[in-house]
């Protein structure tokens, strides 16, 4: 299995498709997280690749794995990335 793309890797890739720098395409990444955090709350979408969206989980009956005692696990507000489409066919190839 392939090892996942560093941040620089990404950054460098991305510079010399697009005729930039590293540092500006770092900028442009570093960017782009930014804005995802900023407005994942809305409901954060790139295009062709999938969103990030904001779900209330209820709150459960769990269990300690150590232990074994069931323990009451609290209701919270999780981050979920939802896979586009496009995405899962270029990855996975088309049914």
């Amino acid at each position: 299995m392939a090892k996942a793309l560093s941040k620089s890797q990404l950054a460098a890739a991305i510079a010399e498709k697009n005729g930039l720098s590293k540092k500006q395409a770092g900028e442009i990444l570093e960017h782009l997280a930014q804005l995802a955090y900023k407005h994942a709350k809305d409901t954060f979408t790139l295009p062709g690749i999938g969103k990030l969206v904001l779900r209330n989980r209820a709150a459960r009956m769990g269990r300690n794995p150590k232990t074994g005692e069931t323990i009451q696990i609290p209701a919270k507000r999780v981050v979920k990335f939802r896979v586009a489409k496009a995405a899962k066919d270029a990855i996975l190839g088309a049914k």
